[in-house]
């Protein structure tokens, strides 16, 4: 029995180390998240999920970044606004602070995410010309644990 269980945890849940601060405010250096790794078996990815991912350039890396725009929608950036298909997103998670940069208007490839850090400026983030493959993403930020005083159910700000 206890066998079961722990295969069933191994292919439910993990554990993830927040490293950096693509995430801040949001999430801090250090900070443990369990990830739930059955959810998008079962559901699409939406607009404002936080997610665990392998990026592209690096399978051997683990990422914690937003969901901003679903496959085959359009995205860019302009004075600090993010659009999806030339509307302005609405953000009701805190921000480090907006975007600095601009970014054209792009088409997210089908069975992708365009993704960013809640730390616009400081995070290696789909701004920089990658998005995430579906098959990539480990699953939805579910929970923090660590530290104690941080304990609680991730807010769920699916944008959809």
């Amino acid at each position: 029995m206890a066998l079961v269980i722990f295969l069933l945890l191994q292919f439910s849940v993990q554990n993830f180390i927040v490293v950096g601060s693509s995430m801040q405010p949001n999430f801090q250096e250090g900070e443990r998240v369990v990830i739930n790794k059955l959810f998008y078996r079962l559901h699409e990815p939406e607009r404002g999920d936080v997610i665990v991912f392998h990026p592209p350039n690096n399978q051997q890396a683990d990422y914690i970044k937003r969901v901003i725009a679903l496959p085959g929608e359009t995205v860019k950036v302009e004075n600090g606004v993010v659009y999806i298909d030339g509307l302005p997103l609405d953000e009701p998670y805190q921000l480090n602070e907006l975007p600095k940069y601009p970014l054209s208007e792009r088409r997210v490839p089908g069975n992708e995410y365009f993704v960013l850090g809640d730390n616009r400026n400081n995070s290696n983030d789909s701004h920089n010309n990658w998005t995430v493959p579906q098959q990539n993403i480990i699953g939805k930020a579910w929970l923090s644990i660590w530290p104690p005083s941080e304990w609680e159910v991730i807010p769920d700000y699916s944008l959809e």
